[in-house]
Order: structure tokens, then C-alpha cells, then sequence
């Protein structure tokens, strides 16, 4: 009888202190979301966004909520060091190009804040103007998918090739139908084609690229259109994140005129901001 009150007790005892360890094991996780994080860390592309962000920073600050800026030299890292816990939010990307990174990598990251809009260029050094490209002229194009699609697509606007209907940001070079001048399309990483332009007779390159690569308006023999622009840059946190008050913060801090004034200065035109 004894023996059996004695099993039935440990059982018990075994059972409440699982319950014990369960608890101890969940209350810091659920703390942290109880908790509002008052520090945060923000992946951006290194360059003059560094310049824009120290000014979120201080707008952040006045809020009460303290960021870390993280720096990165190619946009395929920003996003694995989100998903990875490694930042808690980036900006850097649009969408087409976060569209394709979840497709490759199962990323679960959402577009929470617009920030500002960099029409993609056609920039030269050989020529003024799109049209007076030669007859196999050879033009660099982004390799990513999404930038490649855009560099297209402009090149598709300027009547120097043409695309399947309808394949629009989803473009590859599989998809042009006419190229009447002969082109060669030379698909290079977007951190170098900037700096390739001297070597080619044309490239597509993405604006903030282009500043870090020396280039100039004046180099610049096209553009795409700012309005209805598809290519809006945004602040990205992951899906489990959207609703944390942080998030709210941190777009507040961004979506400003102080902001934009410092925005204005650091990319003197080749950018606008986009909320």
C-alpha cells in the first residue's frame, strides 16, 4: 500500500516538475513577445543609405526605440541574415526581387514600409543617347532575376529590342522576340556592372550602383519611369514580426520630412522618396 502511494506520488512529482521545466522553458519566449523590443538591428546596403539612415536613427531615438544599422555589400545577403535572426528588419529591396528570393529560398518575410524609389538607367560613355547605339553594340544588364527583368524592359521602351507580351517583370533574355539591332546582352552581377560601363558600349545599371561606381545623370542616356513604378524600396521584417509595435516605429521614423530632406541631399535627384 505504501509502495503504491509512493509510485503514484513520484509520478506526480515527475509530472509537476515536466510542467515546471515546460514553463521555464516557454516564459522567455513569451516575455519577448509580451515585451515590445526597445533595440533593434536594420540590414542596409552600404553607400549613401548610410548616410540616410543616421538620421532614422536619430528620428528612431526620439521615439524611444534604439537602431543598429548593419551593412552590406550585395543584395543576396541582406535577406538570409533577416531570416536567419541575424537583423530584425532590411532595407533594401523591391518587390519583384523579394517575390523571387521567397521562391528560391522560402524566405517568410513581408514589405511592411515604403522608403524611396531608384528609377533604373541606361548609362554610357560611348553615346548620348539610346538610339545612337551601333549595330552590335553590347550592353550589360543585370544578372538577378527581377533587375534583369527591369533592364529588359527599359531596353524594350527605348525600341531596342522586344519582348514577349505580357512577360513583364518576369522578362529574361529568353523572352526577347526582336533584336534588330543585333545586340549582345551581357548579364553581369548588378555590385560590378556600375564599374563595367567604361568596357561595354551601354549597361543597365540600378542607381544606387551607379553612384557608387562614379556614374552620373550625365552618363545616363535613359530611364524608366518614377510614376506607378513597380520597384518601390521598402523596410522588410519577418511575417511573425508585422504586428510588433517596432515595426510601427521604426516606418514612422523613415516616413518623414527629415528624413527626406537628408535623402534629397545624399541622392541630389536620382531618387525619390516613396510614401
Amino acid at each position: 500500500m505504501h509502495t503504491r502511494l509512493a509510485s503514484v506520488k513520484n509520478k506526480f512529482l515527475l509530472s509537476a516538475g515536466a510542467l515546471l521545466l515546460a514553463s521555464a522553458a516557454l516564459s522567455p519566449l513569451s516575455l519577448a513577445h509580451a515585451a515590445d523590443k526597445t533595440s533593434i538591428k536594420v540590414g542596409i546596403i552600404s553607400g549613401e543609405d548610410e548616410d540616410v539612415w543616421r538620421e532614422v536613427i536619430k528620428q528612431a531615438a526620439a521615439k524611444g526605440l534604439t537602431v543598429k544599422t548593419v551593412i552590406f555589400n550585395d543584395y543576396n545577403q541582406p535577406n538570409e541574415a533577416l531570416q536567419n535572426g541575424e537583423v530584425d528588419a532590411n532595407a533594401f529591396q523591391h518587390q519583384p526581387f523579394l517575390n523571387n528570393q521567397i521562391k528560391v529560398n522560402h524566405y517568410d518575410i513581408v514589405r511592411v514600409g515604403d522608403t524611396a524609389v531608384w528609377p533604373i538607367g541606361l548609362y554610357s560613355k560611348k553615346v548620348k543617347k539610346a538610339a545612337e547605339l551601333k549595330e552590335g553594340a553590347v550592353i550589360g544588364v543585370p544578372n538577378d532575376p527581377s533587375n534583369e527583368a527591369r533592364g529588359l524592359v527599359l531596353l524594350e521602351q527605348q525600341g531596342l529590342i522586344k519582348l514577349k507580351p505580357g512577360v513583364g517583370i518576369a522578362a529574361t533574355t529568353a523572352d526577347i522576340t526582336a533584336n534588330p539591332h543585333h545586340l549582345q546582352i551581357k548579364e553581369l552581377d548588378s555590385g560590378i556592372i556600375g564599374r563595367s560601363v567604361p568596357d561595354l558600349d551601354a549597361a543597365v545599371v540600378n542607381t544606387d550602383w551607379a553612384l557608387k561606381s562614379g556614374l552620373t545623370t550625365a552618363d545616363r542616356i535613359a530611364q524608366e519611369p518614377v510614376k506607378d513604378n513597380p520597384y518601390n524600396n521598402f523596410i522588410a521584417v519577418k511575417k511573425e514580426n508585422v504586428s510588433a509595435p517596432w515595426v510601427k516605429t521604426l516606418v514612422a521614423s523613415y516616413q518623414n520630412d527629415a528624413v527626406k530632406t537628408v535623402f534629397d541631399k545624399v541622392y541630389k535627384g536620382t531618387g525619390e522618396t516613396a510614401w
